[in-house]
């Protein structure tokens, strides 16, 4: 079942769009430590400024360790930032510190988008793990003539779907946060205009690609998963 030519395929694509994506997000992340800041600002110093700008004052700021493993916290509010980004004076460090900001801004201001995926988490997380295997269950029991397959087929895809759904969530949220990001670095005078915005803009746009790659190879699955279960071209039992 997993195995056949079409779901083959679409894997192969999918890896191929996220390793492209991921050497592009390395290479500009790299490229951007080696361009300076003119306010020579720590990754961890333009977080702060940027959440004492916004009025924010129960965000920890703390190194994480892990390269490119910067993340917001929203459960115990913390900005988990990685060695590179924490200690960096780079157009890198600071656009990926002030894209995490971005995030415990919007969770503080309710950002519905962003509230709409970190409620959907754990039926996502069910979903992609266990809806290809329902959909797979479902079919074997069609084949055998047994009624319940098309249901569990059914309810197979409608889980996976949620997860899909969770991955195109995930594309506006992100994007957000770093328009949101470049904003301030400007308003602030943190990053200033040319070489070091551009730099910062690169990266955090082929950052967001990756989330743009992960919904493109959901969709794909989803659609797989759903021909496969007979809500696409027609029941096969």
């Amino acid at each position: 079942m997993m195995f056949d030519p079409l779901y083959m395929t679409i894997l192969l694509v999918t890896l191929a769009l996220s390793g492209s994506v991921s050497w592009m997000v390395k290479s500009r992340f790299n490229a951007g430590q080696k361009v300076g800041i003119s306010s020579g600002l720590t990754g961890a110093d333009v977080a702060k400024a940027i959440l004492m700008d916004a009025g924010i004052t129960d965000v920890k700021v703390l190194q994480h360790h892990g390269f490119l493993s910067d993340h917001y916290n929203p459960l115990n509010k913390t900005l988990n930032l990685s060695p590179e980004v924490y200690n960096g004076r780079n157009a890198s460090a600071a656009g990926v510190a002030a894209h995490e900001v971005g995030h415990a801004i919007q969770h503080a201001q309710g950002y519905f988008p962003l509230w709409l995926r970190s409620f959907i988490v754990p039926a996502a997380n069910l979903g992609s793990n266990l809806g290809p295997w329902l959909v797979i269950l479902g079919i074997v029991l069609m084949s055998a003539g047994r009624a319940l397959g098309y249901s569990l087929a059914v309810a197979g895809v409608v889980l996976f779907g949620i997860a899909t759904l969770f991955t195109l969530v995930t594309v506006p949220v992100e994007f957000d946060a770093s328009s949101r990001a470049k904003k301030v670095l400007a308003r602030l005078d943190i990053v200033a205009q040319g070489r070091e915005y551009n730099t910062v803009s690169g990266v955090l746009f082929a950052a967001g690609l990756t989330y743009v790659a992960a919904a493109i190879g959901s969709i794909m699955q989803l659609l797989y998963w759903a021909y496969r279960a007979g809500l696409i071209g027609g029941r096969r039992d």
